[in-house]
């Protein structure tokens, strides 16, 4: 419905729910380097948030595909594996959340064992980006993820796209929504701000797309 009207020439979106006069002055600021592997058949565009996030974080980029070599091959430069983590809900990790608080984060070793305490902060997360089914595709056809460490949370509220998108399970949310809620967890309090622009910027992108959809009804 929404792809009948024109799209912006910045952000190619529907114009009606163009974000790019919400979008921050200068890249907000964030803990980690993040690194969006996106689904190449990712359907999803117009509503997608891969896009709000590399316009709007520091150290954000997009790769599309669907498999890499290596996370360096990934990520487009060398890492120190030890330092960064796979953004996904893994057998373990759903494991580790059961009857945990919502905004809940846990981080774990490679293959889903427990990191030591004594583990150095993280550098860098990667984070799968489709629907469920692409993205457990991109999990399983990277074997280099299982040698990473996993991060996985718990919402601290439903997904903002509410009836726009539904997805299956609470703890689904948007690619935007999962990253916001890792920040705060990894860089600590002054990380709150980051977080609640990058939600501000989607509900105000799904709510002008409500507003445009109950237009043209």
């Amino acid at each position: 419905m929404l792809e009948e009207f024109p799209s912006c020439a910045s952000c190619a979106r529907p114009l009606p729910i163009c974000i790019c006069d919400r979008l921050p002055p200068s890249p907000l600021p964030s803990p980690v380097e993040v690194c969006i592997l996106q689904h190449p058949q990712e359907e999803d565009l117009i509503l997608g948030t891969a896009g709000i996030l590399t316009r709007s974080l520091e150290r954000t980029s997009v790769r599309v595909g669907l498999s890499w070599p290596s996370p360096e091959a990934a990520v487009g430069h060398s890492i120190d594996r030890k330092r960064w983590a796979v953004l996904f809900t893994t057998a373990p990790l759903r494991r580790a959340l059961e009857g945990k608080e919502p905004g809940s984060v846990v981080i774990l070793g490679r293959k889903g064992r427990p990191r030591p305490p004594d583990a150095p902060l993280l550098e860098g997360i990667i984070v799968l980006d489709g629907s469920w089914s692409q993205a457990k595709s991109l999990w399983w056809r990277n074997g280099w993820m299982l040698k990473l460490n996993q991060i996985g949370i718990l919402p601290r509220e439903p997904s903002i796209y509410g009836r726009l998108r539904r997805e299956p399970r609470r703890e689904w949310v948007s690619t935007l929504e999962a990253v916001a809620d890792v920040l705060p967890a990894l860089g600590g309090e002054k990380y709150e701000s980051t977080r609640a622009e990058l939600r501000r910027i989607m509900r105000t992108m799904c709510q002008r797309a409500r507003d445009a959809i109950k237009a043209l009804i």
